[in-house]
């Protein structure tokens, strides 16, 4: 019951606190009344000096009202529209920094469901260290009963997350406003399948970084002239990458590694429409900063107990001979098998799947290919395997059928 409670008396606290503040604000506006009549009554009594001083302070209120508001003079109205859309840009780069993502274009404004305030994690002192997790030991969480929301038990009118533990309403979901009518049903018609559906915290790539890497990534954004929120044609997206080369290795991409690009624009574009979303490419770059910045070791740290079961289910069935022990070649393999969403026009051109990625300095093909033969016998334990995979699992976590990492070779 006390469970049950909890998200209640947040929301009377919400209330008390909102009520509190409205006081206040209204008490400001009294006392700045009585404060200004006692000033005019002392005014009165001083001379004609404090009364030219009052002359001046309303001189210059009148002067910032007439500020504020500019008479429809065609000069004055014509930055109107650049305003507005400077606006648009800053509240877009906001809900960019707090991890809000896209804001639906059909959300109700008038919802009465507050939205989750979605905070970024930070990094621990022991988070480089490694992580001991059992093979043979399956955790099977188990889903919670009442929704994440709304904290009520409604039985199978639940739809659980296939990421973590939450369980959410239909109903809540839509009130919260995140998803989209097509999202939401999409939920409906997947959740309770083998595939699954990822909730909008899981789903959500750019929500695993800090505020440190989230920074770092804005403000490439930034510099490349990115508007948050808006869709990326090709030719953007071959335009950043130039940009990102000349600034981490100070040279211009290569024609090999421009096609490279495009066959990267081609796997985070399924459904060629000419564009790919934003929030595919903004998943993508995080995935990129993750790998940059993080050891193999922190990223397992983010998996879930339903994803470290399924790496155990994955690394039983090749690990045949049961010895603990599996190849490089497998290992490899193995990787595309968390995508659970590879339609069939992506897995008929794996190939072009198979080169998108973050653009290195120095890529050659054939030298990976030679390395990769070397490397095919090498054996693999249970933990250097649950290393190596944790981000291909991370980024098998949206629901979109786009490919948002590069799969190996």
């Amino acid at each position: 019951m006390g469970v049950l409670m909890s998200k209640k008396q947040q929301v009377e606290k919400v209330q008390k606190c909102t009520a509190v503040v409205s006081a206040f604000q209204a008490g400001l506006k009294d006392r700045a009344a009585m404060v200004k009549q006692a000033e005019t009554e002392v005014g009165e009594g001083e001379g004609p000096a404090k009364a030219n001083t009052e002359e001046k302070k309303m001189e210059q209120a009148t002067q910032e009202e007439t500020d504020n508001n500019p008479s429809p003079s065609t000069s004055q109205q014509a930055p109107a529209p650049i305003r507005d859309e400077c606006k648009v840009n800053q509240e877009a780069w906001s809900r960019l920094r707090d991890g809000k993502g896209v804001e639906p274009e059909e959300l109700d404004k008038s919802h009465q469901l507050t939205p989750p305030a979605f905070v970024r994690p930070k990094r621990e002192a022991d988070d480089d260290q490694p992580v001991e997790v059992e093979l043979q030991i399956k955790e099977q969480p188990r889903s919670y009963e009442m929704c994440d929301v709304c904290e009520v038990w409604t039985a199978d009118d639940l739809y659980p997350c296939r990421i973590c533990t939450r369980v959410f309403h239909d109903g809540c979901v839509r009130e919260l406003g995140y998803l989209r009518a097509e999202a939401l049903q999409e939920m409906r018609d997947t959740a309770h399948t083998v595939p699954g559906w990822s909730c909008y915290y899981c789903d959500n790539l750019n929500l695993l970084l800090t505020e440190e890497e989230m920074y770092s990534l804005m403000e490439t954004f930034k510099q490349c002239k990115i508007i948050p929120e808006s869709c990326l044609v090709s030719d953007e997206l071959l335009q950043y990458r130039h940009f990102v080369s000349k600034q981490q290795f100070d040279k211009d991409l290569t024609d090999e590694q421009e096609e490279e690009v495009l066959a990267q624009f081609a796997a985070l574009d399924p459904e060629k429409k000419g564009h790919i979303e934003w929030s595919d490419f903004l998943y993508f770059e995080s995935l990129v900063v993750l790998r940059k910045f993080r050891t193999e070791n922190s990223l397992v740290r983010l998996l879930t107990a339903k994803e470290r079961d399924k790496a155990r289910s994955v690394f039983l069935g090749l690990d045949l001979d049961k010895d603990g022990v599996i190849t490089r070649a497998e290992c490899r393999q193995a990787q595309p098998s968390w995508f659970h969403k590879l339609n069939k026009d992506s897995q008929s051109c794996s190939v072009s799947i198979s080169h998108v990625g973050p653009i290195c300095e120095s890529s050659p093909s054939s030298s990976s290919s030679e390395r990769s033969k070397n490397d095919d016998s090498r054996s693999v334990t249970w933990a250097d395997f649950l290393r190596e995979s944790a981000i291909y699992v991370l980024a098998a976590r949206p629901n979109s059928s786009a490919m948002h990492i590069r799969l190996p070779l």
